[in-house]
């Protein structure tokens, strides 16, 4: 979406470019974010904050031969933006040579994304999100539990500009709701929807969903540690390609040695396709990166089959390639990373999956994961707000939570069954669309006693 926020973005990162050119510059970049951000938080069942902030940061990269230094600031007047220049330059010229520099990227076509923007989460007001909080607080009551969580909505503006004539400007929308319901004996829920539009998320039905596995987990029973078959609800699923994407689907990481990625090898089931897709209007999109480059749609597995990685201007300048528009903001030491990435539905219905095993595990989501061994995906974490045994195809009893320590590209070879429906949620890479999968085996290292 191009708007008058998107036009005077741009106008901004021009005008720093046109101050870093009189400092001296050999090349030059400048970014402009801005957001436009509201949040309605929710505890105890009750509204108790509501927030709203306007923000934008210009980030100036300054590069004399092959020095490059990076400021930032919060001022968008002609004298901020000239010493914002100064600062850049002054860096830059003190700094060691990046030997391997390879220039910032030329001009690319970005079509522009109508299906990333959307009035009503512009315009969205307190009132509307607090509806919203309403019907979750009234599905809370209904199963007598207790709601915390936090409805946001706003808008994102990126404009980018190089003196290799790169130029792109855009304004997205993104609203999430998410929460998280407290029940007696011990019984937590959580749900959680993202959107380009806030209003398609129902959130009498986020509030249910929460509340009734609340509900559900009230005294939940010890298990005893060991490898399980497990059905992993969308929630679970987004750590899964969240990590991968961290960990492996980087040309940084490849380029360190530090990645799992080979292209052309088998590391999942036949079954499982991951794309990254900044264009895909189930997710939240995004037309062009952080340096100003077009997105590409990337193929990271395609039917189990490892395929490619995304690249931002520096790691493929090494790789003789063209970045697949990845960028993040500079100073960026960990490269490029995948934000839209997209998982193909499969065919079965949640019961399907369930009802696929003999005895498991439902897992509703992780947290507090972290890698053990980046090279073998191996990652270490707890289950969190709903984690079920499963007996010939139904589900049994609560689950005390578990520690796991476990390949994540072992479990990408062991799904067995991926559903039909796919949600929108927010990662920490971005945007991630995903289904609920049935997966073969899952390590769980560790019980909850108490």
């Amino acid at each position: 979406m191009i708007d008058d926020r998107a036009e005077e973005a741009l106008r901004l990162a021009d005008a720093a470019l046109a101050h870093a050119a009189r400092e001296g510059a050999t090349e030059a970049e400048a970014l402009v974010m801005a957001e436009d951000a509201a949040l309605t938080r929710f505890a105890n069942s009750q509204i108790h904050q509501n927030v709203a902030e306007t923000n934008a940061v210009v980030n100036l990269r300054f590069v004399v031969g092959k020095r490059v230094g990076v400021a930032s600031s919060g001022r968008t007047d002609d004298e901020g933006l000239r010493r914002l220049a100064e600062r850049a330059a002054a860096i830059a010229r003190v700094v060691e040579e990046l030997e391997d520099w390879g220039g910032l990227p030329g001009p690319s076509d970005a079509e522009d994304v109508d299906a990333g923007y959307s009035a009503a989460t512009a315009d969205a007001s307190p009132e509307s999100r607090a509806d919203g909080v309403r019907q979750v607080i009234a599905a809370a009551d209904a199963a007598g539990v207790t709601a915390y969580g936090s409805f946001s909505t706003g808008t994102e503006t990126v404009a980018v500009a190089n003196s290799h004539g790169a130029r792109q400007r855009g304004t997205r929308t993104v609203s999430q709701l998410l929460t998280v319901s407290m029940g007696p004996n011990g019984g937590t829920g959580y749900a959680e929807s993202a959107a380009v539009d806030s209003t398609t998320i129902d959130a009498a039905a986020i509030g249910r969903e929460s509340a009734d596995k609340a509900r559900a987990t009230a005294n939940a029973v010890a298990l005893e540690a060991g490898d399980y078959p497990v059905v992993l609800e969308e929630y679970a699923v987004v750590d899964l390609l969240d990590m991968l994407g961290y960990l492996g689907f980087s040309a940084q990481a490849v380029q360190e040695d530090r990645s799992f990625v080979e292209p052309g090898k088998r590391i999942g089931s036949e079954i499982v396709t991951i794309t990254d897709d900044g264009f895909d209007p189930a997710g939240l999109p995004m037309s062009f990166d952080y340096e100003g480059v077009a997105k590409q749609r990337v193929p990271l597995v395609d039917a189990g089959i490892c395929r490619q990685v995304v690249y931002d201007a520096q790691t493929a300048a090494r790789d003789g390639v063209r970045s697949t528009g990845h960028g993040l903001p500079a100073p960026n030491t960990w490269g490029p990373f995948p934000l839209n990435m997209v998982m193909t539905a499969g065919t079965a219905s949640r019961d399907e999956l369930v009802a696929g095993l003999d005895r498991g595990l439902l897992v509703t989501r992780f947290h507090y994961t972290n890698p053990v061994h980046p090279k073998l995906a191996i990652v270490t974490g707890m289950t969190r707000d709903g984690t079920f045994l499963v007996e010939d195809g139904k589900i049994v009893a609560p689950v005390r939570n578990l520690r796991y320590t476990q390949s994540y590209l072992d479990a990408l070879a062991g799904i067995t069954a991926v559903a039909a429906d796919r949600r929108t949620l927010k990662g920490f890479l971005g945007g991630v669309v995903v289904p609920a999968v049935r997966i073969d085996g899952w390590t769980f290292t560790g019980t909850t006693e108490h």
